[in-house]
């Protein structure tokens, strides 16, 4: 079965930073883009950063110039570096892939379980 495992979450004050990692098995997904999502309660799921498998990345407006994904596809990973957080990011972050052209999630894409960000003031 294919399998994503997101971990990395937890608590930081406004400002600080936090690394996200996504190990995919069951499959390769080096030559497919990567993304990853956010989700606070009650808020619809969005779109964060997408990675393609070429090495070109897509951002949301709300992280362009703080967070960074990169991938290291010898060790079947994706990655989130996040900077200069504000409580405003605090969110269930996943992982998916593979994504389309569009970096939307694919029919038959895989999710992890999430991890949880939490920024305070």
């Amino acid at each position: 079965q294919v399998q994503l495992v997101e971990s990395g979450g937890g608590l930081v004050q406004a400002g600080g930073s936090l690394r996200l990692s996504c190990t995919a098995s069951g499959r390769t997904f080096s030559s497919v883009a990567m993304g990853w999502f956010r989700q606070a309660p009650g808020k619809e799921r969005d779109f964060v950063a997408g990675i393609s498998g070429t090495g070109n990345t897509k951002y949301a407006d709300f992280v362009k110039g703080r967070f960074t994904i990169s991938r290291d596809n010898a060790k079947n990973t994706v990655y989130l570096q996040m900077n200069s957080l504000k409580p405003e990011d605090t969110a269930v972050y996943s992982c998916a892939g593979p994504l389309t052209r569009d970096y939307v999630p694919s029919s038959l894409a895989a999710w992890g379980q999430g991890t949880q960000v939490t920024v305070s003031s």
